[in-house]
């Protein structure tokens, strides 16, 4: 993951930092808590008057493609190969530029870790989530908050409304990167943030135990087969810490399917 910090240099102030998750190459953006519909870039404004200082990947790359040039653009074979770049890459032109534009007084400056602010709000998001009977969700965050949401209560939500009709489709769901939103189909997003207002806190049962489990434990094989690797990549993880797997034998090794699908191609 890459971190920068989103500074206006005419008002002399931190917009936010701005997140770029390369294996799946996401941007999420956290705004800082004192913005108002003033302060904030404009393409915000509307989710500051809300209260809303957690940007989406959809809103957080828009941002970033006001930024840059335009994949389509007619000469875009020529500026690739001025900047020596095999294919398009949205933060390789951000980067370029540090994140200026000529609509206003903005740019990133990269920093190595996250901003206490942003770190505080993480606890709110998501480790894992379970997609159990009648509609309802089960969400792990990271303050050690489990609650379960009922789906009907989130209509509001574009999207959600096909997820209802659709049984594979609420099967589909998993966690999104840095736990900021769960997805479905990787179409339809539900962010982190509503899942923790919405959801009722709940002591876990044996039934929502078994449920987990039998949704999120997968052996080595299924573990190959969603990364798309061999045994011995596996087994290579695991001697270097990136996996730690739940119980080990000589047949294989057991592993919570969160931990997988952070490293799926």
């Amino acid at each position: 993951m890459k971190i920068f910090e989103i500074i206006d240099e005419e008002n002399h102030i931190d917009i936010g930092t701005l997140l770029y998750f390369e294996r799946k190459k996401i941007f999420i953006i956290e705004l800082m808590d004192n913005l108002d519909e003033w302060t904030a870039p404009l393409i915000f404004s509307n989710f500051v008057t809300r209260g809303i200082y957690t940007i989406q990947r959809e809103f957080s790359k828009m941002w970033v493609n006001e930024r840059i040039i335009p994949s389509g653009r007619q000469n875009i074979g020529s500026i690739l190969k001025n900047h020596k770049l095999q294919s398009y890459d949205e933060m390789k032109f951000l980067e370029l530029s540090n994140g200026r534009c000529s609509q206003d007084s903005m740019y990133i400056k990269k920093i190595e870790l996250l901003p206490g602010y942003v770190q505080k709000r993480n606890l709110k998001n998501l480790i894992d989530c379970v997609a159990l009977d009648n509609n309802e969700l089960l969400c792990f965050f990271y303050d050690d908050t489990v609650k379960k949401i009922n789906m009907d209560s989130l209509l509001s939500v574009e999207g959600v409304d096909k997820v209802l009709e659709n049984k594979r489709l609420f099967n589909s769901c998993q966690v999104g990167v840095g736990g900021y939103y769960i997805t479905f189909d990787d179409s339809i997003d539900i962010p982190a943030q509503i899942l923790y207002e919405k959801g009722k806190k709940i002591p876990l049962s044996y039934k929502d135990f078994i449920s987990f489990v039998s949704s999120n434990i997968i052996d080595t094989a299924d573990a190959c087969e969603v990364l798309e690797c061999s045994r011995q990549n596996i087994s290579y993880m695991v001697k270097r810490n990136q996996l730690a797997p739940l119980k080990e034998n000589v047949k294989g090794n057991l592993f919570l399917k969160g931990d997988i699908v952070k490293y799926e191609p």
